[in-house]
């Protein structure tokens, strides 16, 4: 005959059972803080977007996808990449201070570092492009004496200052536009002009003041302009 455990013997089970358990399982872990404002990145639903990143990618970019932000006011970085360097004929360009880039605007800059400005770089001044210098790409801002949104506060557009040879040659556009050096102006005028064949607006010093000091490059838009 078994015999049933006592009430006493049964409410003392009751209480060790859990903490013979909890030694097998192991000690919980402790609560992490939630990740406040992460947004995890998703691949691109149109064929278009991935299309590009595939692009950018058999062009030997180095880049991050970024998920897409809509930051208010009408400004946001839809279908975006980080560059991190760019590819040129016999290694890899750096790209310096560039933010959120639209991948369209990644792509031409691209073909444009590549083709435009290290093969003029080397057939002009004799040596290869290292560094692009920019001074910056998305921006929640107008368009300077006006209410219309810059391309920029889309990631349409990048500012670009300087460039670096391999000799160590500095070339920027606020010293060198008007340089004295026939070849630097040269240089400088021939990726211009490159720029001008790539993007659907490109601003230089000759456009206005606001643009003394960098060359600015975006995508879309309606008509070409260039100036």
């Amino acid at each position: 005959m078994v015999r049933r455990p006592t009430s006493k013997l049964a409410a003392m089970l009751s209480l060790a059972l859990p903490v013979l358990l909890a030694g097998c399982v192991g000690a919980p872990e402790p609560a992490r803080s939630p990740v406040r404002n992460a947004t995890a990145w998703t691949p691109p639903a149109a064929p278009e977007g991935r299309m590009c990143l595939a692009n950018l990618s058999r062009n030997y970019a180095s880049f991050t996808p970024l998920p897409d932000q809509y930051y208010g006011a009408g400004c946001s970085a839809i279908g975006a990449v980080r560059l991190a360097s760019l590819r040129s004929d016999e290694g890899m360009l750096q790209v310096s201070n560039l933010g959120p880039i639209t991948c369209p605007l990644a792509n031409t800059l691209s073909g444009w570092a590549r083709f435009g400005v290290d093969r003029a770089a080397r057939s002009i001044l004799g040596s290869p492009l290292v560094r692009i210098e920019t001074m910056g790409s998305y921006s929640c801002r107008t368009i300077a004496g006006t209410s219309r949104l810059s391309a920029h506060a889309s990631a349409n557009a990048v500012d670009v200052s300087g460039f670096v040879l391999a000799d160590g040659r500095r070339i920027t556009v606020l010293h060198d536009w008007s340089s004295e050096s026939p070849q630097i102006r040269a240089f400088l005028q021939t990726i211009r002009d490159s720029a001008c064949k790539r993007f659907g607006t490109v601003l230089t010093p000759q456009y206005n003041e606001a643009h003394r000091d960098h060359f600015h490059l975006e995508v879309g838009g309606g008509r070409p302009f260039c100036r």
